[in-house]
């Protein structure tokens, strides 16, 4: 069914997510790979396989997740990335917007378009991530059509593949997002991990 070679499982809420996205992309150039994505509930993840992730952010004196922070905005200043983060609206219910987006995974060209969109709306223009009305507009202005694709993202076969998608990030051994698959067998998580993703990359195509 996915014959690219890397497959990108996703959930736009993750401002890591956003920069794995946005970073990939030079991998992809560099290597000549090409990359399917693969949009998923990332508390669906949470809640199965990795739970201490909530612990961790109710602790806000966490040296590690402080840490992370001060990280996460020299990681977006390098990747040139407009980060304006965190919002009035985080964290952020996703479930409409990766409804939308796997209302697209037909169209491989209009999920990337919408998926860049979503991302600059929510973690540029801080943007609520959950308002469909927000989501309509972030489809329309890539030249989709946004009101279509609320319907569409209503639909059972889309509600279906959102929970499909979740599960076989799980049952694969993924614990978040993004979770990177090269080749089928090998696992990479995160942004921090790219060099790794071209590793493989270029190792399995020597």
């Amino acid at each position: 069914m996915h014959s690219d070679r890397v497959e990108f499982f996703y959930d736009l809420s993750s401002p890591w997510t956003y920069l794995a996205f946005t970073n990939i992309m030079g991998v992809l150039d560099r290597t000549g790979a090409t990359m399917t994505l693969r949009p998923i509930l990332v508390g669906g993840v949470f809640n199965a396989v990795n739970p201490a992730v909530y612990a961790a952010r109710e602790a806000s004196d966490n040296p590690k997740l402080l840490h992370s922070w001060r990280t996460l905005r020299d990681w977006a200043a390098l990747a040139g990335v407009a980060l304006n983060f965190p919002s009035q609206y985080h964290p952020a219910k996703s479930v409409n917007a990766m409804r939308m987006a796997c209302g697209l995974v037909d169209d491989p060209a209009a999920l990337h378009a919408f998926t860049k969109a979503a991302f600059e709306s929510y973690f540029g223009a801080q943007e609520n991530l959950d308002n469909p009305d927000v989501l309509v507009a972030v489809a329309n202005s890539v030249g989709l059509d946004g009101d279509a694709l609320r319907a569409r993202a209503q639909s059972d076969d889309v509600k279906a593949l959102l929970r499909a998608n979740t599960d076989e990030v799980i049952a694969r051994g993924g614990y978040g997002s993004p979770t990177i698959f090269v080749d089928k067998a090998y696992m990479y998580f995160g942004n921090d991990q790219l060099p790794l993703v071209e590793f493989a990359l270029n190792r399995s195509a020597a």
